[in-house]
């Protein structure tokens, strides 16, 4: 291993009298985190320093079992479950011996009840404030705030999780990355599972297109916190900077714990300090909301909490007057909050009333509101009249009655683009409209790209999920063309910081509104689908990718 950082950690263990935390980083189970931090151990041993062996989980893998020979490793204490004898570190002994350096494996570990914590990182914090110092493990999809990010790249739900300000707490992380191909060339060998669990996991978990995307999001989520870390060195910026972020919370908002996560990887995005606020009105005391309610509010509240963000309860009947107070009084340059689509009736409308998100938008002056969308997708009603695109557009299904080809050939026909280097939005857009005008010599790339650049003035094309979809209508254009650039590593838009590795470019008459609204209409379905996203970004050449683009479609006809 890199000796630079044994020595490293070996200089903050004898500069300081507190306890100081080390993380190794993986992407998923048997990359090394363990190997590695036990080769650490043995370093630091053989340079003087006391290290003992709270737990390390070997998983019965003979060579992480032989880097165990040496050190000493203190017992585990016994507990009954059920009937069922299970061992756990036994927090009290390592206090009480009293090492300079204790490992302590898989920090997201959830101990058995009974236990003096419920979690192992609280007993690692609990380490850390007697003065041990503590070198740990942790895979990136254990994070708080990465929960839906992880389920929608891998359609896993993680149970056990980390704070995010755990890894705030660690004085060092370390990245332990190996390739996708030689992490399933490890597990085939058997070195990651016990025989019997190998096949399920190349299946299941441990497909390559699971595996890019989390070693994809370790690397950009470890440069992040690394990032912040090296500003918070340099200056204090919190003091004077008005800049810090805030969530609006009430009894009625929906999936409130996505809007927390996302307002968690904002602030740390930002490095800015957060803000959870409830507003509890007259509609919101204890006597009018019901136990579950309550429940969800309390819950919620303790997330907040538990994600870094310091939580105000306020009551008032004027809720977006409370929030613009607050906002002034506390410096916030960003208001997050959740939108869940409900309209107000048409009478409302008549007499001048406004949405909550409405009214905030309107009577906020110089801070930026983010929406979220919270709507429960199980619950959105299906109209058989429209369906709503990734854009807001409803499509009226009795727009003009050309045939179903006219929209969605030129999707099935789409031209691919594969890139393997980060690429600028324009870049991308020159290179797009290139494909485009190959496949019809008519267009005027110079008049076109104007034209979509024009577009994006009026609203970005880059979406949730990675998705870009550029479009511009075209007059003298004769018929829709698409083209389909792939990008594993992503396409960069330095205006709005956001990245696509999917880009959908699109162009389309301008005396043909009907098939452009149902071809971005089309094009929205297919890019909501995970599983089809997964799919194209795991293909390997333009092929591939056009007959998942033309399944697609087929499908959804």
């Amino acid at each position: 291993m890199d000796t630079n950082r044994a020595d490293s950690f070996l200089r903050l263990i004898q500069q300081s009298q507190q306890g100081k935390l080390k993380i190794y980083v993986g992407y998923c189970a048997g990359v090394g985190k363990t190997w590695q931090m036990l080769q650490e151990a043995k370093r630091l041993k053989d340079n003087g320093i006391d290290v003992v062996v709270g737990l390390v989980e070997t998983h019965k893998r003979k060579e992480t079992e032989a880097l165990l020979s040496g050190l000493e490793i203190m017992p585990r204490k016994s507990l009954q479950y059920r009937g069922i004898e299970i061992t756990e570190m036994d927090i009290d002994a390592i206090l009480q011996r009293n090492p300079s350096v204790v490992l302590v494996d898989e920090l997201a570990h959830t101990n058995v009840p009974g236990s003096r914590n419920s979690k192992r990182y609280e007993d690692v914090e609990e380490i850390l404030a007697a003065g041990i110092h503590v070198i740990s493990t942790l895979n990136i999809q254990h994070i708080e705030s990465l929960y839906e990010t992880v389920e929608h790249a891998t359609g896993v739900k993680v149970k056990e999780r980390v704070p995010d300000r755990i890894l705030a707490l660690a004085d060092q992380l370390v990245n332990v990355d190996i390739t996708t191909d030689d992490l399933r060339q490890r597990l085939s060998e058997g070195k990651v599972y016990v025989p019997g669990r190998t096949e399920a996991a190349l299946s299941n978990f441990f497909r390559p297109e699971n595996l890019e995307q989390l070693r994809e999001l370790t690397l950009r989520e470890l440069a992040a916190k690394l990032d912040a870390k090296r500003r918070n060195q340099l200056t204090d910026e919190s003091a004077s900077n008005p800049d810090q972020l805030m969530v609006c919370l009430s009894s009625k908002t929906q999936n409130c714990e996505t809007i927390l996560r996302y307002a968690s990887r904002i602030a740390g995005r930002l490095n800015r300090n957060w803000y959870a606020v409830y507003v509890q009105t007259l509609s919101d005391s204890p006597t009018n909301i019901d136990a579950k309610v309550q429940r969800m509010l309390s819950n919620t509240l303790a997330l907040a909490q538990q994600l870094g963000a310091t939580v105000f309860t306020y009551k008032g009947d004027d809720v977006i007057k409370t929030i613009l107070q607050f906002a002034r009084e506390y410096r916030v340059g960003h208001i997050i909050i959740g939108n869940s689509g409900k309209k107000l009736p048409w009478w409302d409308r008549i007499q001048g009333r406004q949405t909550v998100v409405e009214r905030l938008i309107s009577e906020c002056r110089g801070i930026s509101v983010i929406v979220l969308d919270t709507r429960d997708e199980g619950a959105v009603e299906t109209k058989k009249m429209t369906a709503t695109n990734l854009f807001g557009i409803k499509e009226n299904l009795r727009f003009g009655r050309q045939p179903e080809q006219v929209w969605k050939e030129p999707v099935r026909n789409a031209r691919i683009v594969l890139w393997d280097n980060v690429i600028e939005k324009e870049e991308a857009f020159r290179e797009l409209l290139h494909e485009c005008c190959i496949a019809d010599p008519d267009i005027d790339e110079t008049s076109a790209l104007r034209a979509l650049l024009e577009r994006e003035k009026q609203g970005a094309t880059f979406l949730g999920e990675e998705i870009a979809i550029p479009h511009a209508r075209l007059e003298n254009l004769k018929k829709p063309v698409i083209v389909i650039g792939v990008n594993k590593i992503g396409i960069y838009d330095k205006e709005s910081s956001n990245t696509a590795r999917i880009m959908f470019l699109m162009l389309s008459p301008l005396s043909d509104p009907n098939s452009h609204i149902r071809m971005l209409g089309l094009i929205s379905k297919m890019v909501s689908e995970s599983q089809w996203r997964n799919m194209i970004l795991g293909a390997t050449n333009k092929k591939e990718i056009t007959a998942l683009v033309r399944e697609k479609v087929k499908q959804l006809q």
